[in-house]
């Protein structure tokens, strides 16, 4: 009876150990982990609007696919989405709103598309200058040939940071 025992007893405190070594770690690294999230987005706002101040909304406006939304004193918004493309949450772009409400630029912050073909929604200038100057959602596509899923998540993220930043202009600008 003890020779069946002891087994699951060894493996127990081996698993409480290993836990407390991953929330030890955990609680060790978060504040960097913050801090640098934090930094490459401030970078990709310079991207957008050149360098400015901003200040960070504390509010996604119910929208689970945004990030984050950021307001610079002369009323530009840039806001985060996460969308998918041929990736579950592959496309994590930036995008740049300015003072007018239209959309004047495209950052990205991450891409998980597949090299060569879903990436060209990065890497085609074109692609991108579609969307610039749209102030309504469900901007015209013209998907790139190879990469339909990711065009498609491209213009969801847009259309979705677009409805955010129209829907609660008044509350984004005014920074609550």
């Amino acid at each position: 009876m003890k020779e069946n025992i002891m087994p699951s007893i060894v493996l127990t405190i081996i698993c409480i150990v290993a836990s407390l070594l991953l929330v030890f770690a955990h609680e060790l690294t978060k504040e960097n982990i913050a801090e640098q999230k934090q930094i490459r987005f401030n970078s990709s706002v310079e991207s957008l609007f050149g360098q400015t101040e901003s200040t960070l909304l504390d509010d996604n406006f119910g929208e689970d696919s945004v990030q984050a939304i950021a307001v610079t004193p002369d009323g530009k918004t840039a806001v985060q989405v996460v969308a998918d493309g041929y990736s579950k949450d592959g496309i994590n772009v930036l995008i740049g709103i300015d003072e007018n409400g239209v959309l004047s630029g495209i950052e990205f912050v991450s891409l998980g598309e597949t090299p060569g073909l879903g990436s060209k929604v990065r890497d085609n200038a074109d692609f991108r200058e579609q969307f610039y100057g749209a102030s309504e959602t469900d901007v015209p596509l013209d998907s790139i040939s190879g990469a339909t899923f990711s065009s498609n998540g491209m213009k969801k993220a847009v259309d979705t940071a677009l409805k955010v930043y129209t829907e609660n202009k008044e509350a984004i600008l005014s920074g609550r």
